[in-house]
């Protein structure tokens, strides 16, 4: 991708992520870049194109780099839950420090309840790949013998959703992460507790 293309995108993104889709115009965006509006359409026919674009790579920058989209692998001694803390807290520490994705959020948030692409982008995101991660690792716990069978979906749920809760938080209030990676910890002994075989 050219140097101008990329330029684009990171303005539209941050413009995007500031003001939502609908309420950022191309001329903003070229302004942002410092080039003409005419010269923006020469890389992009509009400003769907570029929220595409957009969507596209980040939608693969996050597939490569999140535990919850990458096959996991369970370690040779089994899953901890010293070792499942800190992967749920590695997780929480990307989604709320890579700028990128912080962006991300903030324009599902502001954009999930106009645009349908971005509101079935934030289901994915923020539901359908957060339960089917949890669902697969409760799987492999109850097969491996460490956890008790039971409902799987329900106790996936229990264990993502009050992380997803706290993530919510922190993208609210982010003097409250040593907070909860602490409750992320509690919260995953106690699910251990309850479930364990």
């Amino acid at each position: 991708m050219s140097s101008t293309k990329q330029r684009i995108l990171d303005a539209a993104l941050d413009l995007f992520s500031a003001n939502g889709f609908e309420a950022t115009g191309m001329g903003q965006i070229a302004d942002a870049v410092g080039i003409r509006k005419s010269s923006l359409y020469s890389h992009f026919a509009s400003k769907q194109e570029i929220l595409d674009n957009l969507i596209a790579a980040l939608t693969e920058e996050f597939e490569k780099r999140s535990v919850l989209s990458r096959e996991r692998e369970t370690p040779a001694g089994g899953i901890s839950v010293d070792g499942l803390a800190e992967s749920i807290k590695n997780q929480i520490r990307y989604v709320l420090h890579d700028e990128h994705i912080v962006k991300v959020r903030k324009l599902m948030t502001i954009e999930q309840y106009r645009n349908p692409q971005i509101a079935a982008l934030q289901t994915k995101h923020a539901y359908t790949d957060v339960l089917n991660y949890n669902r697969s690792l409760i799987n492999d716990l109850i097969e491996s013998s460490v956890l008790i069978d039971g409902d799987r979906e329900m106790m996936a749920a229990q264990l993502a959703f009050p992380v997803s809760a706290w993530l919510n938080l922190c993208d609210r209030e982010p003097e409250r992460e040593q907070e909860v990676m602490s409750l992320i910890e509690r919260h995953v002994s106690q699910f251990f507790s309850a479930y364990k075989k």
